[in-house]
């Protein structure tokens, strides 16, 4: 009788389950996504084959199959699988499970795997409790997370395992995911009269940002939502696809040629000063999804590379805003993009110092490598001090100017040219005044009432309102 109520029990549990639990993949062929790692020849896949599994931590968005892959991974092997959550769980508990594990190779020869999601809520002290045993092969931990692990996780453990980046799920591995669903009919929606548009498929496969689990709940809620008496046939179209995720449906490939052409639009956009053509550029990436994150690293690279020491307040607020964006998320985070966004447009420009470091690394990847000048040399050990290190140099602030002509590179060179636009007008002059001082040393002391102040507390946007 009490197996008769385990097995009602049991399937009570599961009749409460989810599309997305249900249709976990029960073997690595039904796995999507991750080729990178997981494709035939692979590191991981190799490493699975040869039962050769390691500790690793498995690093990257929400819904992108990290804990779906440990169980396989235990499956796979044949490993004893435990898991817990690094938010619930503390030392107490990791320490019965290294105990378990333990006892379990040594009576068994069984080995096991224990899955900690969330790992980077371990404190340091709390992750040093697994170092020995996972250092000794005790167990083989898989870590999950969503942060940085080189960040969040200790030095020592991230040492001792080998660490897997996911990536968010392709449109076709999403597509592949919800016709797997619809088709199923065991766990899915097999036994059903359902239809599909492929316009309700390629929007949950854009809208759902790459997330698996995202797209099977809007997936779940539309069929639900549509259900008659059972018999009745169930057509999904695109208003109701739109419906299930409460979003309006774009023309914007999240991975594809949109992806790639909106984003250079935007850039462009930001380039050729134009913050009308810009504001509706990021206006159309955030209605179709795109990540905000990612839109504010173009934002920074752009603030140096296109505008650079023309107004050097635009990677101060492009750095602003990734963090602002970072900690407050959508909607809100629009507002910052677009203050940020328009900045980037209208301030001068000048690509002076990408061209600068583009000069100067291709010189150090194909020239000669130049020795560091004796008199720049390090002279803080005394060893250092006897063989001539150090020797000569001139310190510039004790100058009358702040400036004296000394040898710096050993060659003569020129990388860096500012361009006559914005604060770069001003770096110009400095320059200028520098090079007068190399030609005429012994008037250094009597043209020091001229020196342009570089230094002084007139802002970038007043330069260049006077330029």
């Amino acid at each position: 009788m009490a197996g008769l109520w385990d097995t009602q029990r049991e399937a009570n549990l599961k009749s409460a389950e989810p599309l997305s639990v249900r249709m976990r993949p029960r073997n690595l062929d039904e796995f999507a996504g991750q080729e990178h790692f997981l494709g035939s020849g692979k590191l991981l896949r190799r490493m699975l084959e040869a039962d050769q599994l390691t500790s690793v931590i498995f690093y990257g968005p929400p819904g992108t199959g990290k804990t779906t892959l440990a169980e396989l991974c235990a499956q796979f092997t044949h490993r004893h699988f435990e898991r817990a959550n690094a938010a619930a769980v503390g030392v107490k508990e990791v320490r019965f499970v290294l105990d378990e594990a333990r006892r379990r190779l040594e009576n068994d020869g069984k080995k096991t795997i224990f899955f900690l999601d969330e790992i980077h809520r371990f404190n340091r002290a709390q992750q040093d409790v697994l170092l020995g045993d996972v250092e000794r092969g005790v167990i083989t931990l898989i870590g999950a997370t969503t942060e940085n692990p080189f960040f969040s996780v200790n030095s020592p453990l991230i040492s001792r395992s080998q660490v897997f980046g996911f990536q968010p799920l392709s449109e076709d591995d999403i597509a592949f995911v919800l016709r797997r669903a619809v088709a199923d009919p065991e766990r899915g929606y097999g036994t059903l009269p359902i239809t599909v548009d492929d316009d309700a498929y390629a929007f949950w496969s854009t809208a759902s940002d790459g997330d698996a689990r995202r797209a099977l709940t809007a997936l779940e809620i539309a069929i639900l939502s549509s259900r008659g008496d059972g018999s009745t046939p169930i057509e999904i179209t695109l208003d109701v696809a739109e419906q299930s995720m409460q979003r309006k449906a774009v023309v914007y490939d999240g991975t594809g040629d949109e992806h790639y052409d909106i984003i250079s639009a935007f850039i462009k956009s930001m380039r050729g000063s134009d913050p009308d053509a810009a504001i509706y550029w990021l206006a159309r990436m955030l209605h179709a999804g795109e990540d905000p994150l990612f839109i504010a690293r173009r934002v920074a690279i752009l603030a140096s590379e296109d505008i650079g020491n023309a107004d050097p307040r635009a990677v101060q607020i492009a750095a602003s805003t990734y963090d602002i964006v970072h900690r407050i998320g959508m909607p809100e985070c629009r507002i910052t993009l677009a203050q940020a966004v328009i900045y980037m447009a209208t301030a001068p420009k000048s690509n002076a110092s990408y061209a600068a470091i583009n000069a100067a690394m291709d010189d150090v990847t194909h020239q000669r490598t130049i020795p560091v000048p004796k008199h720049l040399m390090s002279a803080t050990r005394t060893e250092k001090a006897r063989m001539g290190h150090g020797q000569g140099y001139q310190y510039a602030h004790n100058a009358p100017d702040g400036y004296v002509d000394q040898e710096y590179l050993g060659v003569d060179k020129t990388y860096y040219t500012p361009s006559p636009r914005g604060y770069e007008q001003r770096i110009a002059q400095y320059m200028q005044w520098i090079t007068e001082q190399q030609t005429t040393p012994t008037q250094s002391t009597l043209k020091s009432s001229a020196t342009p102040n570089h230094a002084d507390n007139t802002s970038p946007s007043t330069t260049m309102a006077d330029s």
